[in-house]
């Protein structure tokens, strides 16, 4: 009986990582080419986007340390297998959050990413501009 409740338990996570995908945008559900999630007021799957990665990347983060606590007292190698599945999954979470939304600092004039830096490559057009207002 432990058996058939672990399955479905770990089939239960696996289809809320799906849905997770799924909600946020991440795979597209038709074969129609479209921009991603984005941000914008007007995307109606704007407000659950970010949200919903956060949640479920703390809840693989916190599934991860349970997992590393059990493989530390216990041994057991099958733990460590799951801590890899959590952190794997939680650490792509945390990419989407932080490089996959619309908030980055895009430039609406050139469409330039302004995290970059010059390292360890020379910016040139960044040089032309400062050259041009100097």
């Amino acid at each position: 009986m432990e058996i058939y409740f672990a399955r479905c338990l770990g089939f239960s996570f696996l289809t809320i990582a799906v849905l997770t995908i799924m909600l946020t945008g991440s795979i597209p559900l038709t074969s129609e080419i479209k921009e991603s999630v984005t941000t914008d007021e007007d995307d109606p799957k704007a407000p659950y986007a970010i949200p919903t990665l956060m949640v479920t990347s703390i809840f693989h983060s916190a599934c991860a340390f349970y997992a590393y606590t059990w493989y530390v007292t216990g041994g057991q190698g099958l733990f460590a297998v799951g801590v890899a599945g959590y952190s794997s999954i939680a650490a792509i979470g945390l990419w989407c959050m932080l490089f996959a939304s619309s908030n980055g600092r895009i430039s609406r004039r050139t469409g330039a990413d302004k995290r970059t830096t010059g390292f360890p490559f020379k910016n040139s057009e960044a040089a032309k501009k400062h050259r041009k207002g100097l």
